[in-house]
């Protein structure tokens, strides 16, 4: 991208260990992608609770917005997805009421015991159509109403984190359907706010706004911020906002429905329907109807992803013994050994140390015990191959008729032995890339707001010009 003439569109995503501004543009009919900045997000423990750093990261994403400003680029849009669930509350005067908390903080712990005396699970679900999981929304905003958290009296609005990182770029206060729908407080068939299950939790029902689809303009960059990156007036376009929803949207793949496994920190593993789901029996198998773009319904679960290797990596660099991943997993390939753990358990939702809570874990339930790092990471990477297994059996039952192929996008997709593993354990080919779909997602569904594709398909088509996917076959 040496040319600064370039028309582009800007992604700023935000997953749950980085953040990336990345810029894309049209040539030829192919996509290409260039990373302007990366930035670390962290969690912090601050008193009782655990944060997102909201400012920090905000001032990342106008560093990345100022790079292409000196860049000479030319900048047609601004699309930010992040991680779901998690929100801010602002006042009357547009003011942060406090830092994000993090959805993996204490405080929704026995929350979903607690609000199903008061919601009736199986007509909540047929409403919503969303896995219960204690870090989702509604039990975050449940535990502020039970604990009176006073933010809760005198917020005006909650800002999903696109909407709040969109707010504090443009003024204007909305809320995106995507991300929205991680929520549990929407009506899935409705596509808008469940005002019964508001009421019935006596939530302030204020606190939510307009729902917006992606492809729709959200506002223009504020004066002083686009004087402040040298950007100018830039719109700032709703895309997928969940990181997930821009993800899916750039699966290279046309056979009906559209198998994917998004596979990062979490793995979310569904397909794409036209509308929701919303069975007894994709109730209990823990099925999820989040948004996605074009008005379609992203029918998933979710599934603890990398999240328990990611923090091995950090535990072993933390103590002097840092694995690449490039050493580490061609080690594991080489391992035998058969353990099999519940990545779901509790246990590793976040302990104090994840290696220990592995290995205790294999103790306390007669397992074979991994002998060394290898051996660790083959354990982990196989009990995800095999929760992906269950969860694909599940979900052929919700379904006319199975799957036939599995296309990984996402970061996870660069492990070349998980992905073997689970083409071996679904027993059908596993397409691996793009590793950018997050971003790709973003940047085309921007392009389709400003009518240089036409619909999702197109945009698909693009995709599949632009990157190559690695096959996987099983060896059975």
């Amino acid at each position: 991208m040496k040319d600064t003439n370039k028309n582009i569109y800007l992604a700023a995503d935000f997953g749950g260990g980085s953040g990336r501004v990345i810029a894309g543009f049209l040539l030829h009919g192919k996509l290409e992608l260039e990373e302007i900045h990366r930035f670390s997000n962290r969690q912090v423990k601050l008193g009782n609770h655990v944060y997102w750093d909201f400012p920090a990261l905000f001032e990342d994403m106008k560093t990345g917005l100022k790079l292409a400003a000196q860049k000479g680029y030319t900048v047609k849009g601004i699309g930010i997805d992040t991680w779901g669930v998690d929100f801010g509350l602002i006042d009357k005067n547009g003011n942060l009421l406090g830092n994000p908390i993090c959805y993996r903080d204490a405080r929704t712990d026995g929350m979903p015991a607690e609000v199903f005396k008061i919601l009736d699970e199986q007509k909540h679900y047929a409403a919503t159509g969303i896995q219960v999981m204690a870090i989702n929304t509604l039990f975050q905003l449940y535990s502020m109403k039970r604990n009176r958290d006073p933010q809760l009296e005198v917020a005006r609005q909650l800002l999903f984190m696109p909407d709040l990182f969109s707010y504090y770029l443009t003024g204007t206060a909305n809320n995106e359907y995507c991300i929205a729908s991680t929520s549990e407080l929407l009506d899935a068939k409705r596509r808008d706010w469940s005002q019964d299950t508001i009421h019935a939790l006596e939530l302030p029902e204020h606190l939510f706004g307009e729902i917006i689809q992606p492809g729709t303009i959200r506002g223009t960059l504020k004066e002083d911020i686009a004087r402040e990156t040298g950007l100018g007036a830039v719109d700032v376009i709703a895309v997928g906002s969940h990181d997930t929803a821009s993800a899916v949207a750039a699966v290279p793949a046309t056979e009906a429905p559209i198998a994917f496994l998004s596979s990062g920190t979490w793995s979310l593993l569904g397909v794409e329907t036209d509308e929701p789901i919303l069975t007894e029996e994709a109730r209990k198998a823990e099925f999820t109807n989040e948004g996605g773009v074009g008005g379609r319904i992203r029918f998933l679960q979710n599934i603890t992803g990398l999240w328990i290797l990611q923090r091995l990596m950090s535990e072993w660099k933390a103590r002097g013994e840092e694995q690449s991943y490039d050493a580490i997993i061609p080690q594991a390939a080489e391992v035998e050994i058969n353990t099999i753990i519940p990545v779901d358990d509790p246990e590793f939702m976040n302990p104090e140390n994840m290696e220990t809570a592995l290995l205790n874990y294999c103790r306390n339930h007669a397992l074979p015990i991994p002998q060394n790092k290898a051996e660790i990471v083959k354990c982990v990477l196989q009990s995800l191959a095999s929760k992906y297994q269950q969860a694909v059996e599940k979900l052929n039952r919700c379904l006319p008729s199975p799957i036939r192929q599995l296309n990984i996008i996402g970061g996870g997709s660069q492990n070349k032995l998980l992905n073997q593993l689970t083409a071996d354990a679904l027993n059908i080919p596993v397409y691996a890339g793009p590793v950018e779909a997050t971003a790709i997602g973003n940047i085309l569904t921007q392009a389709m707001a400003k009518g240089e594709i036409s619909n999702l398909q197109e945009l698909r088509e693009i995709v599949s010009r632009s990157f190559t996917p690695q096959v996987y076959y099983p060896k059975k």
